[in-house]
């Protein structure tokens, strides 16, 4: 069997039962469910969550998305093999030690399969909740060419590229277009500061005033705590992007929660200690590949301008790495998925077959 059938690409086409139109994403796909299963599976699983709490099946892939377009390797591989089950492991591990160390829960009801969560649907707060412990990247950009002011938080002069900050920076950002807040753009990923946010609490779907605040307690919380465990790894945190929601319980208390993914090589910056006291930055996330495609490249220009979006989508389109990149990338996320989780990542051999085989024998999900 090729390595290429053990990497699921295409995640929006399983034949799972379902009650809206699928979701599918850059990576994962959305498969709510009807409002019958719904209520079986609550009733038949014991899901602390109302009884009619819409349920939706959420399928990750092994695609790779970098500078908003998807890449693909050559010999069929349209994916990174592990990369999938590695992001959906690491996830599940750091919304455990949340739930754990009584931060706050998540969306995932239970994990049927490597590429498979059960979640519950959340009303999410429309915030790129993002933390910096370092400076670096766009952030490091616009600070070298004399900006100070970064979210309404004023930084020093005389940083240094890729130095700790001297404290943890909360730097949001809009999620989707968010209109009527005055000196906001109506368009998304546009920063913002904690004024903004307070000022317009409710745009931004907070239920309360209080609840700003709570957010930037789970979030600091939160980094602090994948922060801490990634140092006993010899692993440096250097920023991510949390997002939160609100469910309610079986009770139907409302609770804020943390959602989508967490403290992965998707989405955080991750840094290997030993070479970084070194004077040396070796990635191990996402970070790592997309500078791999700027050295790739004859004109790095196609990636990082927005006004030449048609030509980078056809070169990623047109454009088949070489099979040793995206296995180099498929090492980063496995090996750093490895050391957090403390196992090893096992591919699928047919993770198609599995998903179906499982949803259907055991969630009666499939037709």
């Amino acid at each position: 069997m090729s390595l290429a059938t053990k990497v699921l690409a295409v995640n929006d086409h399983l034949p799972i039962r379902t009650g809206a139109p699928v979701h599918s994403g850059k990576v994962r796909s959305v498969y709510w469910l009807s409002a019958a299963d719904s209520a079986r599976l609550v009733a038949e699983r014991g899901y602390d969550v109302p009884a009619d709490a819409p349920l939706a099946i959420m399928v990750i892939s092994d695609r790779i998305s970098a500078f908003d377009c998807i890449w693909h390797g050559e010999g069929g591989l349209n994916g990174v093999p592990g990369k999938g089950a590695a992001l959906n492991a690491i996830s599940s591990h750091w919304f455990n030690c949340f739930r754990e160390q009584g931060l706050a829960d998540s969306h995932i009801l239970e994990v049927p399969h490597p590429l498979v969560w059960i979640v519950q649907q959340a009303k999410p707060v429309r915030i790129e909740a993002i933390a910096r412990r370092y400076i670096t990247g766009s952030m490091w950009r616009a600070y070298a060419g004399g900006e100070r002011q970064f979210c309404g938080i004023e930084l020093p002069d005389g940083l240094e590229k890729d130095q700790q900050l001297p404290q943890l920076l909360i730097t949001p950002s809009t999620k989707g277009i968010v209109a009527g807040i005055p000196g906001v753009p109506a368009a998304d990923d546009v920063n913002i500061t904690r004024n903004d946010i307070v000022s317009n609490y409710q745009a931004f779907n907070f239920s309360s005033v209080d609840d700003v605040d709570r957010y930037e307690t789970l979030l600091a919380e939160g980094f602090d705590l994948i922060s801490a465990r990634l140092a006993e790894l010899d692993q440096i945190f250097v920023d991510t992007k949390f997002e939160f929601g609100y469910v309610r319980d079986s009770a139907g208390r409302e609770k804020l929660i943390y959602m989508d993914e967490v403290g992965t090589p998707d989405s955080s910056r991750i840094w290997d200690g030993a070479a970084w006291r070194e004077g040396r930055v070796v990635e191990n996330s996402k970070e790592g590949f997309r500078q791999l495609l700027l050295k790739h490249f004859p004109d790095p220009d196609i990636l990082l301008n927005k006004d030449r979006m048609q030509e980078r989508q056809g070169l990623a389109r047109d454009n088949a790495l070489p099979a040793d990149v995206l296995m180099a990338v498929s090492a980063t996320y496995t090996g750093i998925a490895e050391k957090i989780i403390g196992k090893a990542i096992e591919l699928s051999a047919n993770p198609e077959a599995e998903i179906i085989e499982v949803l259907g024998a055991e969630f009666g999900l499939i037709d």
